[in-house]
This record gives structure tokens, C-alpha cells and sequence, in this order.
């Protein structure tokens, strides 16, 4: 297998994104995967390497990013480093940031013969599912889409009315990162960028015209996000695939840094689903 990390995609007039590849030089017509973190996330979070390198087995050109704004640099690509670009980052620089990842990776690959770039795929976990599904439907070269304990709805994370108060006065408010021990900020052009932005990034209305096969995929021990959210996914669309994965937490039983050598039982569980799914 070919593995490069840390490719840099530059960008005019935009912060850049870290890129990794994982595919086989010796298969023909691999279809591309492009994995999305989600929240609080980053591409090497975790199993998330392993994960890549499960499914790359399987003949497919498996490609993960880190959103621009997702807290890390170009130096130290794990973690969050530079704060300020943590509390600039919207919903929107996300789907732009996975719409340039995606442009990136035709042209990258376009003469390629090992890769398949009219066979593009999306996965997304926790929030990079909820852009995940957005993407699919706004971008006619997504062929599937894999949702792994996403999001179902943007707006009701936003803040109660009295917190919107309070967040539009100090222009900033601040979420504690239990791992790093971090405040962790988001600026209140956040809250300002989806309400410019609501109907491009309204879930519901996106998973009803969803044109393209979906699996879902969500444990029923998750904490973070509700197995319910996964189930109004596919009461909305109702061709969905909708798999449950018994006694597996928001991260499918895994955590960072990850130090084994395999995958979680609940991740190769999902692995297994994802490939018969793109297969």
C-alpha cells in the first residue's frame, strides 16, 4: 500500500489543508473515499489511520483531510494549536474546505489509471457527516454516502436565546476540551455565517432530496449524539441503509491516541459494512 501524509494543498485567498492518501498502485479503478471529521477533530484522530488503511485493503483510494479551521497547523497537524482559526470556522469553510478537497483529488488523480475519479464516495463522522450530507446533494460527483453517528440538525446546536445574548455582547464563547484542557473558542461570526447560510445547511431538507445511496451507521451507547438523530436521518430518507452498532460509544469504542495495532471490534464492524456498502 501507498501511504503519503501531510500533502499540502495551497490555497488563494484561504488557509490551506493537510491531505493523506492510502491506495494500492498495483489495482486498477480504485473508487475514492474522502473521510470528514468531525468536531473537535482531526484527520489522525485516534484508529482514524487504521480505519483508512482497513478500507484502502479493500481496492479503494481512501483519502482524508483536516478541515482549515479545524485547530491545527501545517507543523502540528494533531490537536489545536492555533485557537483563533478554531473559533473562526463555520459550516460553511467546512463545505468549501471538502469542496476543494474534492476538486483537488480529480485533478491529482485524473490520470491515474490505479484511481477511479468518477467513483467518489463520502464518509462522515459527527458533524463532518452532517457536511457530508450536504455535500452530497450540492455535488453531482458524489456517488455514496457513509454516515458514521452524524449530526441531524445544524441549527439546534447553536445557543438558547438567552446565550445568544450574551454570546452576540462578548463576541465570543468558550467550550472546555476535556482531553487537551482546553477553552476553546467560537466567535459569534459562527452563529452569524449559519443564519446567512440556513438553508444551504439545513440537514433535513438535504436528506429528502438525496439522490445518491446512504448508509448510516450509529451506536446505540453513543452519549454525544443520539441514536435518535440517525433515525430521523432515515425517517427522511427512507432508501437509507440504517445499521446499529450494539454497545458502541460516539468514537465506536476507541479513543486518542490509539495505541493498539487493531481496530475496535465496533470499528471493523463498521469497516466491514462500509466496504460491502461501496463495493
Amino acid at each position: 500500500m501507498y501511504i503519503e501524509k501531510n500533502i499540502v494543498l495551497k490555497r488563494k485567498n484561504n488557509k490551506p489543508i493537510l491531505i493523506d492518501t492510502f491506495y494500492q498502485v498495483t489495482k486498477e479503478n480504485q473508487p475514492i473515499v474522502i473521510f470528514c471529521h468531525g468536531y473537535k477533530g482531526f484527520k489522525d484522530w485516534g484508529a482514524w489511520n487504521l480505519m483508512a488503511e482497513t478500507i484502502a485493503k479493500s481496492s479503494f483510494c481512501f483519502i482524508k483531510f483536516n478541515f482549515s479551521h479545524n485547530g491545527g497547523t501545517l507543523e502540528q497537524p494533531i490537536d489545536f494549536p492555533d485557537l483563533d482559526a478554531f473559533g473562526n470556522n463555520n459550516y460553511t469553510k467546512e463545505l468549501d474546505d471538502l469542496g476543494d478537497v474534492i476538486d483537488w483529488t480529480v485533478k491529482h488523480f485524473k490520470e491515474k489509471s490505479f484511481v477511479n475519479t468518477s467513483e467518489i464516495y463520502l464518509i462522515g463522522h459527527s458533524r463532518g457527516g452532517g457536511i457530508s450530507i450536504l455535500k452530497a446533494v450540492e455535488d453531482s460527483r458524489i456517488r455514496k454516502l457513509i454516515t458514521l453517528a452524524s449530526v441531524c440538525d445544524f441549527e439546534k446546536r447553536m445557543a438558547t436565546i438567552d446565550d445568544l445574548d450574551q454570546w452576540k455582547k462578548d463576541g465570543v464563547k468558550y467550550v472546555a476540551n476535556g482531553r487537551t484542557k482546553q477553552q476553546m473558542p467560537h466567535y459569534y461570526q459562527f452563529y452569524e455565517d449559519f443564519i446567512q447560510n440556513k438553508n444551504r445547511l439545513n440537514i433535513e431538507a438535504a436528506c429528502k432530496k438525496m439522490k445518491v445511496p446512504n448508509l448510516i451507521i450509529h451506536g446505540d451507547a453513543d452519549t454525544s449524539i443520539s441514536v435518535s438523530e440517525a433515525e430521523k436521518i432515515h425517517q427522511w430518507n427512507p432508501s437509507s441503509q440504517f445499521s446499529v452498532i450494539e454497545d458502541a460509544n460516539h468514537v465506536f469504542n476507541t479513543k486518542h491516541p490509539w495505541e493498539e495495532n487493531h481496530l475496535s471490534n465496533a470499528l471493523k464492524k463498521i469497516c466491514q459494512l462500509i466496504v460491502e456498502f461501496i463495493a
